[in-house]
């Protein structure tokens, strides 16, 4: 979009009445009021978890389970080829529950733990668990991000690279990525054990880290992520976070020319427009972006 200027006076709200006019009339006023919209300083958009459960239900999921290669021996050892295959087997069937689901850019899925919790996976993320003993012991690893709605029972166990959430029963979002890992709690208390050190969270309530710098956050009032309504929401959060963030939801690489990417945004981006996002992250910043195939790349615009 041409005039990145104009655009940005507008949304602070410098224009005249004459220059909004003129504005208006424009090709891309419509795509503006969407671009304002998502760079507008935000809160979380309170959607309805029951809705967005049923809508990602109906997607497939692409589940995980260990497998066995086929093994070929000379012929003197196949008696012994076929007696390790069947022990081999055996264990698999028998001993080897872990169970793993996982999803790739740009896809979010659902899917029941074996005591019903719900769990929301976002993209290119990934859970394992132990089924066979998951009435023992209710504990998953996750790698990405992961909104749970837990079933009321024993300790329930979120553990990550950075740390563990733990919690009986309740509602919480965990997003664990290179160099951030938060954890927001929407129903009931959470336990998050970083360091050694355990914090309790009420609803409202955030846990972040950055480059393992432990962060303030703002308390919200949202009653689930703002992903579940297709849309990434940041408050104060260095631009290449953001950025990581958009290539996992378009399938695309960011490259940046001269830019400040430890710079702080807060906003949002949807998830169903490439165009209007790119424009809300880079318009706010007074930066531009050209697309070479699959590969944006942002730039300072006065450079150009």
């Amino acid at each position: 979009m041409k005039k990145e200027k104009e655009i940005l006076k507008w949304l602070n709200g410098e224009l005249s009445s004459k220059e909004i006019e003129d504005l208006k009339q424009s090709e891309d006023f419509e795509t503006l009021e969407k671009i304002a919209h998502y760079s507008a300083h935000l809160a979380t958009p309170k959607v309805d978890a029951q809705q967005a459960l049923a809508a990602l239900k109906s997607r497939k999921l692409t589940k995980k389970e260990s497998k066995v290669r086929t093994l070929h021996f000379r012929t003197i050892f196949r008696v012994a080829a076929a007696i390790a295959v069947l022990l081999t087997s055996a264990y698999f069937l028998f001993y080897n529950t872990t169970q793993s689901f996982e999803t790739g850019i740009a896809q979010t899925e659902s899917f029941k733990l074996p005591d019903n919790s719900e769990v929301l996976l976002n993209a290119s993320s990934k859970i394992t668990f132990n089924e066979k003993n998951w009435d023992k012991k209710r504990d998953l690893i996750l790698e990405g991000e992961a909104y749970f709605q837990v079933q009321k029972g024993k300790t329930f166990s979120v553990k990550t690279a950075d740390g563990v959430v733990k919690v009986l029963g309740t509602h919480f979002d965990v997003k664990q990525r290179n160099n951030y890992y938060e954890v927001s709690c929407y129903e009931g208390l959470v336990s998050v054990t970083y360091n050694n050190k355990t914090v309790k969270l009420p609803p409202g309530k955030t846990f972040r880290v950055i480059n393992k710098q432990i962060e303030k956050t703002d308390d919200f009032d949202a009653k689930t992520p703002s992903w579940l309504q297709k849309e990434s929401s940041f408050t104060r959060i260095p631009l290449n976070q953001v950025i990581a963030e958009v290539e996992r939801q378009y399938d695309i690489k960011i490259e940046t020319q001269d830019v400040d990417t430890s710079k702080l945004f807060t906003g949002s981006f949807t998830h169903t427009n490439q165009k209007i996002a790119l424009e809300a992250i880079t318009i706010p910043l007074q930066l531009s972006y050209k697309i070479k195939g699959k590969t944006v790349i942002f730039y300072k615009y006065e450079d150009q």
